[in-house]
């Protein structure tokens, strides 16, 4: 039996192939396997949307809770109309001003959609991704996929094929690979509760344009229970302690330690110092901030330490993932 057609547990030890056939891909997942696949976020590990039984493997594969919705993609605008019932005000503008792109819309979902994929609510996260290689492979399937982040559950996000490989090799049958993504950082994911547009998680679009098109977007609470993909407290964490503050203070707190640094333009006098943008752009920086993360964790440092971004644009998301990254 070929690899690719085998469950999970008869994966493990099979080093997963990583290459560019979309029509390998496609046809593993119309079996009913996993892939993993490039978005312009981060690398996205897929099963069909419908099928309750390939969801599981994702979960399966990534150690992910039960009780964490998954984000549905979709090739085009009209398949939306398949996995969502209703379209509050501005739904439409949004699609309009930034499908296909980094931004996730959670609305009203129809029954068609698992309850696995959704967490059991009745809302459902979707989004129309830009890669040209996701593209592609989605018009070749007559479903959607539903596709988190390629890595064990909690762990930093992947940004090439290769840090897939490097985490989830052994329990997934093909990578496809698209090159390092484009844009570095999740999607933006919004909502629509109590006749209200809210932010669940900033992204890939900053919540300025956002505002721009539909007004005044309102900050999610908090709840026990995430109602969107990427709300729990500790997410996207390296292994090694991460500390986010004054750089210069906490390096005074780590007198003797192998310190790796996260830095936007500066370079600091440390062990290891990553600047993420040396001309100060941030959507630079959103672009290399996972992969900083694990050059670091996987490097001879005993501690990160990252700065605190500009709170405009994309250094929202940015500091957003460190945040939450910093989270014991």
């Amino acid at each position: 039996m070929d690899p690719a057609f085998r469950g999970l547990s008869d994966l493990r030890g099979v080093k997963s192939a990583i290459g560019t056939d979309v029509s390998y891909a496609a046809e593993l997942l119309r079996s009913g396997s996993i892939v993993a696949i490039p978005t312009e976020t981060v690398y996205g590990l897929a099963a069909n949307a419908f099928d309750e039984a390939a969801v599981l493997k994702v979960f399966e594969a990534k150690q992910r809770p039960s009780f964490d919705p998954l984000i549905v993609h979709i090739a085009e605008r009209e398949q939306v109309l398949r996995v969502v019932k209703e379209f509050p005000s501005g739904t439409r503008e949004l699609m309009d001003a930034f499908w296909p792109g980094p931004l996730t819309l959670v609305l009203p979902k129809r029954t068609e959609v698992p309850d696995l994929v959704t967490s059991g609510l009745d809302t459902v996260g979707v989004r129309m991704p830009a890669h040209p290689l996701a593209q592609e492979l989605l018009h070749t399937l007559d479903f959607p996929l539903a596709a988190p982040s390629a890595n064990p559950f909690g762990y930093v996000s992947p940004t090439t094929a290769q840090h897939v490989a490097d985490q989830l090799g052994d329990r997934i049958p093909y990578i496809l690979d698209g090159g390092p993504c484009s844009v570095g950082v999740e999607s933006t994911i919004v909502g629509w509760e109590d006749g209200r547009w809210v932010l669940y998680r900033p992204g890939g679009i900053s919540v300025e344009w956002i505002e721009e098109i539909i007004g005044r977007v309102s900050i999610a609470a908090m709840k026990i229970l995430p109602a969107a993909p990427g709300m729990l407290e500790s997410h996207y964490a390296p292994r090694k302690p991460l500390h986010v503050g004054d750089v210069a203070a906490l390096m005074r707190q780590h007198p003797n330690a192998r310190v790796g640094v996260i830095s936007f333009r500066a370079r600091y006098d440390a062990h290891r110092c990553e600047v993420l943008s040396p001309n100060g752009d941030l959507t630079e920086a959103a672009r290399h901030l996972f992969a900083a993360l694990r050059v670091l964790d996987t490097s001879d440092c005993a501690v990160i330490l990252a700065e605190v971004f500009p709170e405009e644009g994309l250094g929202c998301a940015i500091n957003d993932r460190l945040r939450r990254a910093a989270v014991r």
